[in-house]
């Protein structure tokens, strides 16, 4: 796609921003993969609190590409693109966890960023965004998986987990990662090398 003539925030995706969010979202495919053991093993050392911590890492991808494009309807496309490629590759949390994930993080971001009318992309707003994603996707994923049966001092501990990993591993490590990117070069055909629509 090339970029639309119209004024404002809505611009059509370019061809290397949808090359690079379904990048994201194959790498996420195969970070996924990995991290599977990784739970396994801290599940096995401390139940679903252990695990918790990790929650961030999932849903990094989605971000990380919003940060960098900062274009409406990111996270649809990147979070879309990323249930479709797990789906495909496998998931140990079955098929249907991925889409409901997914469709979860995705309404969430672009809510969060359009609550700032896509001005702000410094670490609070990403931080916000990270953690804010975590508590409805724990709703569906409690009835899914069967968390009601942790009893509900655990429940509310992992939730807490989880939102901190998403404020820490989600939304700041993809504001690190976004700015390592951006002064390694890699990034001048996106937004985020400019600054555009952006208080750093």
């Amino acid at each position: 796609m090339n970029h639309s003539s119209g004024n404002g925030v809505f611009k059509a995706f370019t061809t290397i921003e949808i090359v690079l969010m379904a990048m994201l979202a194959a790498a996420n495919g195969v970070m996924t993969t990995f991290l599977s053991p990784l739970n396994q093993a801290l599940n096995g050392l401390g139940g679903p609190i252990a695990t918790s911590t990790i929650t961030g890492l999932y849903m990094i991808y989605g971000l990380l590409a919003y940060y960098i494009i900062r274009k409406p309807g990111t996270a649809v496309i990147t979070y879309g693109i990323g249930a479709v490629v797990q789906s495909f590759m496998g998931s140990a949390y079955g098929i249907a966890s991925c889409f409901v994930a997914a469709a979860c993080y995705m309404v969430i971001a672009e809510l969060v960023f359009a609550a700032f009318r896509y001005k702000k992309w410094n670490l609070p707003v990403l931080m916000l965004a990270g953690g804010a994603m975590v508590p409805i996707w724990f709703f569906f994923a409690a009835r899914m998986f069967g968390y009601m049966a942790w009893g509900t001092d655990v429940l509310f501990i992992a939730l807490g987990v989880r939102i901190l990993s998403g404020i820490v591993m989600c939304g700041m490590l993809a504001k690190l990662l976004g700015d390592v990117l951006n002064r390694s070069g890699l990034l001048r055909r996106f937004a985020v090398s400019s600054g555009r629509r952006a208080n750093q």
